[in-house]
């Protein structure tokens, strides 16, 4: 390739398109910790006590047609840079996607969730995704769906990822005709 491309050696890999890389003896961490902590800072949620879940477990999101209507580009904002932070956590995809729903016309409800799982990330902002480089070549996938889950529209959500040994190398989540797809390399 250095024949074809003008390239330089400028030493170990440790940050790559938003991606904090840690190259350790025993595998590799992908995170985005400093994205995360300014994602929390951007939107001045950076004070607030951190929540424990992305989501409230006992609550289902759905459309609203009571609550005052909020800013939608600043909706907009927050779920797309969101959507960028479940490249190294994937935990979020779900969570994120179901506010995703409600991009066209979002209400006070709305953001209160997309805010609660800023506060979240503000609180899970270290975590990301470990290679170990001791692992075997089995293919293995998951995935689940909640069936007409949707108040609304009864319609159904899923999800899935595929490991490659003991490391986690792409996931998604899918409802109707908005898909959601990340890859991890």
């Amino acid at each position: 390739m250095s024949s074809t491309f003008e390239m330089s050696l400028v030493g170990e890999l440790n940050f790559f398109l938003g991606l904090q890389i840690r190259q350790l003896p025993d595998g590799i961490f992908v995170s985005q910790c400093k994205y995360a902590k300014n994602l929390v800072k951007k939107f001045g949620l950076d004070n607030n006590k951190h929540m424990k879940t992305p989501m409230n477990t006992s609550q289902k999101l759905c459309r609203d047609e009571v609550s005052e209507g909020v800013d939608n580009t600043l909706y907009r904002c927050m779920i797309g840079s969101l959507l960028y932070l479940t490249a190294s956590q994937p935990d979020l995809m779900f969570s994120v996607c179901v506010c995703a729903r409600y991009q066209s016309g979002p209400k006070i409800t709305h953001l209160n969730a997309v805010k609660r799982i800023i506060k979240y990330v503000s609180g899970s902002a270290d975590l990301g995704l470990w290679y170990t480089k001791d692992t075997n070549t089995n293919l293995v996938g998951f995935s689940d769906s909640d069936w007409a889950g949707d108040l609304e529209d009864r319609k159904s959500t899923s999800g899935g990822c595929f490991y490659l040994g003991n490391n986690l190398v792409s996931w998604y989540s899918r409802k109707q005709n908005c898909v959601s797809l990340s890859t991890a390399e």
